[in-house]
């Protein structure tokens, strides 16, 4: 699997993780879900290597300008209120 697959993924998976941090409702975030991954899809037989690049620092722009100021993180996560409690 090359680089780029993967780091193509990983902007994917962020940009869901994103819109779960605006949207903590499943009923609200899947509509935006599905909007995520329409775009995503529609980028994917992009052949020009100056295009993809551009589309990805276009994401990567979005995923910064939507960053959520307090991201969910789950309780017993790193970072979360319950973390390495009673151990």
């Amino acid at each position: 699997m090359s680089v780029h697959r993967n780091y193509v993924r990983s902007l994917y998976k962020k940009s869901l993780n994103t819109a779960l941090d605006w949207y903590p409702n499943r009923l609200h975030w899947r509509p935006i879900a599905l909007q995520i991954r329409a775009q995503f899809e529609a980028s994917r037989g992009e052949s020009s290597p100056v295009r993809i690049q551009q589309l990805v620092r276009e994401t990567e722009d979005v995923l910064d300008e939507y960053q959520h100021p307090l991201p969910y993180k789950y309780t017993t996560a790193p970072g979360g209120t319950k973390y390495e409690r009673n151990k």
